[in-house]
């Protein structure tokens, strides 16, 4: 069963905006040698919306490759938006290994309900391994009832995992939960209600990359009984995340400086339209930054 900490792979791209595979490796060898059980890739914060189709087939050919080398997992998110794409997708990314497909489903011009449940379906239907629907209101616009879920779990068995990221996430995590305690259910949201989550059942979470050695902590802390200190430590993180995720580009931008500060990739890129920092944004950063890099041992400029 997956559960822990599988963060979001970040996009590496080199000054001039390529990808950069050296610091990709690197990057997913950081991650799990640094703990993790597995890592995610095609999430909303890698940036997989800036991706050509033939980036994101070889980026798949080595995340998988590459966790799998160092003896962790790794789930792939189908983001295509028609049944007709998203399918074989589905299909490519299984014969590549992967362990998981997460889904995300489709949203451009805001399908109902039973748009989303056939989509998610017939993905879940022409493969065989585990997959993970994936619930972001915020980023998508497009709500889906838990109901549309429950059904979803009880029609197609390998539909063992949701990613719960709405806003509130609470009601929503005991209802899913609570129609089936197998169900392997991650938190997303940057982890804002990480410690709720768990409280609710959940058994995991996907956060960004850059500060992974934190939620690990948290997550560790939590499930050896010591909630106390992963209360406390949570608290600790929660000022850099009100900082730099105020937007999705935003926390991009900063997710991909820590990467770079901590010596894990080479460059902080972002391709274009991103977002804009400035003296303000970044002397809060490199203040939250430095509190941060004291106590995990990070390194610093």
């Amino acid at each position: 069963m997956l559960k822990g900490i599988y963060p979001i792979i970040a996009a590496t791209f080199d000054d001039n905006g390529k990808v950069d595979y050296d610091s990709f490796r690197n990057l997913i060898r950081t991650l799990i040698e640094g703990g993790c059980e597995g890592a995610t890739l095609f999430g909303i914060a890698g940036e997989y919306y800036k991706l050509s189709p033939d980036e994101k087939t070889e980026m798949a050919k080595v995340a998988v490759e590459t966790a799998h080398k160092y003896g962790g997992k790794i789930v792939i998110s189908v983001t295509e938006h028609a049944i007709e794409c998203a399918v074989p997708q589905a299909k490519f990314f299984e014969s590549l290994g992967a362990d998981c497909l997460m889904i995300l489903p489709p949203f451009f011009l805001k399908p109902g309900a039973g748009a989303v449940y056939d989509h998610i379906k017939a993905i879940a239907n022409a493969v065989n391994i585990p997959v993970m629907p994936q619930y972001a209101p915020e980023q998508t616009g497009v709500a889906i009832p838990t109901d549309t879920f429950i059904k979803l779990n009880r029609e197609c068995p390998n539909i063992e995992y949701y990613k719960i990221e709405c806003k509130p996430v609470g009601a929503y995590l005991t209802k899913l939960h609570g129609e089936n305690e197998n169900l392997g259910i991650f938190v997303g949201n940057a982890g804002f209600q990480l410690i709720e989550g768990f409280d609710r059942g959940a058994t995991g979470a996907m956060p960004g990359c850059s500060m992974f050695d934190v939620y690990l902590d948290i997550y560790n802390s939590y499930f050896s009984g010591n909630r106390d200190r992963a209360f406390r430590v949570h608290s600790e993180l929660l000022p850099m995340l009100n900082h730099i995720r105020q937007n999705v580009e935003q926390i991009i931008y900063f997710e991909k400086k820590i990467l770079k500060k901590r010596g894990i990739i080479k460059s902080d890129y972002c391709r274009k339209p991103t977002f804009t920092s400035d003296e303000i944004y970044d002397s809060m950063f490199e203040e939250l930054y430095g509190i941060l890099a004291d106590k995990y041992g990070w390194k610093k400029d």
